[in-house]
């Protein structure tokens, strides 16, 4: 996924800022950067590899070594970001949150018919934000650049700019996958992917970005240079799984729609006879905690947590880049609570299932530290589709779906024309799904929330609301 965060202040930033970026952490994995510019309008960056340490260690005396009144840095999922661009435009530093899935198709067209040319990475590839600085680089103004490269890309882009003068040019994605919010002191504006992140900073909320808007922010003014729109696609996981609690989008609190999540997993459970007799609920830390307190309040069970994760050494399960390795620190992670495990019926609530691995490895976990029975229900629906917006799963191709591979091997290619029947658990096809994804991941029940429930949950038009991934609609 990734996230940003930027000041443009009448006092020096650049505190707030680390501050600020190091509350997107729990978006990104692998590179995180802040630049700065100061009075003379000369810029000063830094950008480290956070994969095996929190973003705070490796800039925690950012603020000793650089100042500026213009300050913007992200957490990366992908490519190393901030660039620092020199163009016609003058110079400025620009980091992005999306994808591109046309990435080869642009770049080759580029290179023929501009004659420029691109720094490569490792196995030739070509960092994302520079090619949007490259298209943006095409047109007359700076804005008409940014559209440019919004429309042509396929995927998602939102984007944040820090100018020569220390101002932010902030641009949100056009269908409104990822929120950008703006927040105002008495110094200045901020602009953020979460909006906890500049409350914590005294910011008080100034608005959200609408889908496709651009506009410049001084320290004195928000300025629209390109109008938005009401019609959105916003990412649904942005609730059930990638948000952090404190998070709102869309006036939408994270926590209490998975509160709400887990209420209607339950009340359709109940609706449905399949409500199985337990001696405890319990969420598969940290996500799916809120949806399974809400479905044990629902339920009338009593809500548990039989093992707990040990955060202080392995703060983030997804930090490695290698599964193997990822899969054995979640194991690690996982520390028993032996008294409320041993001979108890367990029911938990996970915030999604992908390959299921890890899934596998915590039941049997369960299992021999004595547990009886381990129910499982999924707070959103079967995901059928990899993301192809903003990164979720984006080494997970769409047949290491956990989903997607049982159905090949109960129909072959065949059964993929059946993937909503698949997806529905009234159906005998969902219903043999999940019976199979029981036996192969031991547990003695499978349930998922079905796609209307979760939009209830969420609470905004259903329109509005991107679920490609559980359905394939754009």
């Amino acid at each position: 996924m990734g996230g940003f965060f930027g000041i443009t202040s009448k006092k020096d930033c650049v505190q707030d800022v680390y501050f600020g970026v190091d509350y997107h952490s729990h978006l990104g994995k692998y590179r995180a950067g802040m630049a700065t510019v100061d009075e003379n309008g000369e810029f000063e960056r830094e950008i480290h590899n956070i994969e095996n340490s929190p973003f705070r260690t490796k800039f925690d005396n950012i603020a000793a070594r650089l100042k500026g009144k213009g300050c913007i840095g992200c957490i990366s999922d992908a490519d190393t970001q901030p660039l620092l661009i020199r163009s016609k435009f003058g110079v400025y530093a620009i980091s992005m949150v999306g994808v591109i899935n046309n990435h080869e198709e642009i770049v080759t067209d580029y290179l023929n018919n501009q004659s420029g040319i691109f720094q490569c990475m490792s196995k030739n590839r070509i960092n994302s934000t520079e090619i949007i600085a490259a298209l943006i680089e095409e047109k007359d103004t700076f804005v008409e650049g940014i559209e440019y490269a919004c429309k042509l890309i396929d995927g998602s882009v939102s984007l944040l700019i820090l100018k020569e003068n220390g101002n932010l040019v902030v641009c949100r994605d056009r269908f409104g996958r990822i929120p950008v919010a703006i927040g105002q002191n008495e110094d200045g504006f901020c602009a953020s992917f979460e909006s906890f992140a500049y409350e914590k900073l005294d910011f008080h909320y100034y608005k959200e970005l609408k889908a496709g808007e651009i506009a410049e922010i001084s320290p004195n003014e928000y300025t629209v240079l390109k109008e938005g729109t009401d019609e959105m696609k916003i990412c649904a996981f942005l609730w059930t799984y990638y948000g952090y609690p404190n998070a709102c989008y869309e006036g939408i609190n994270v926590e209490a729609m998975r509160m709400r999540n887990g209420e209607i997993l339950a009340q359709q459970e109940r609706e449905n006879g399949t409500l199985p007799k337990v001696d405890y609920v319990s969420g598969v830390p940290d996500s799916g905690t809120p949806h399974a307190i809400g479905y044990a309040n629902e339920s009338g069970n009593k809500f548990a947590r039989p093992f707990i994760k040990y955060t202080p050494a392995w703060a983030r399960s997804f930090i490695p880049s290698n599964q193997e390795e990822k899969n054995k620190i979640a194991k690690m992670k996982q520390v028993p609570v032996n008294e409320l495990i041993k001979d108890k019926d367990l029911l938990f609530v996970d915030d999604s299932i992908v390959r299921g691995t890890q899934l596998r490895e915590t039941v049997d976990f369960l299992y021999n530290s004595g547990a009886k029975s381990v129910h499982m229900r999924s707070a959103c629906p079967p995901i059928m589709y990899g993301c192809k917006y903003l990164n979720f799963s984006r080494n997970t191709s769409d047949m290491e779906l956990i989903t997607r591979s049982v159905i090949v091997e109960l129909e072959g290619e065949e059964g993929l024309k059946y993937i909503d029947e698949y997806a529905d658990g009234s159906t005998q096809r969902g219903k043999k799904l999940r019976k199979t994804i029981c036996e192969k991941l031991h547990f003695d029940s499978l349930e998922y929330q079905s796609l209307d429930g979760m939009i209830k949950a969420i609470g905004i038009e259903p329109c509005k609301v991107c679920t490609y991934c559980w359905n394939g609609k754009e």
